[in-house]
């Protein structure tokens, strides 16, 4: 249940970057000029990503929750990177987004390995 999270972020996100990039950017406080160009791409591999998240929970391909999980923490501090090169807030938004949801997964995927281990 908890990718419903980080499904619920990537493909509205991705939809609005790939939309309308400008406005999509302003509303995670954006200070950077990105073009048009790049946020569309990131739109398109965040809906991208969205859809193949909703099918491994659709399939239930539990046995990638933990790479999933790892792969999203490894972004963390990656993000963090990015604000302090640019002092962008967008990345302290997207920083607390991805954070949530590592929290969110984190906690669910160990709740099930203890209830298994049951």
């Amino acid at each position: 249940m908890s990718l419903f999270y980080v499904i619920g972020y990537l493909v509205p996100g991705g939809l609005g970057l790939l939309i309308a990039p400008q406005m999509a950017l302003k509303l995670f406080f954006s200070n950077g000029d990105y073009g048009d160009f790049m946020p569309r791409m990131v739109g398109m591999l965040m809906v991208a990503l969205g859809v193949i998240l909703l099918q491994i929970v659709r399939y239930r391909f539990e046995a990638l929750y933990p790479t999933e999980l790892v792969i999203r923490s490894g972004m963390l501090p990656i993000l963090y990177s990015f604000y302090i090169l640019s002092r962008d807030p967008l990345f302290i938004m997207l920083l607390a987004i991805v954070g949530i949801g590592v929290a969110f997964t984190g906690v669910s995927y160990w709740l099930d390995l203890r209830d298994k281990a049951r």
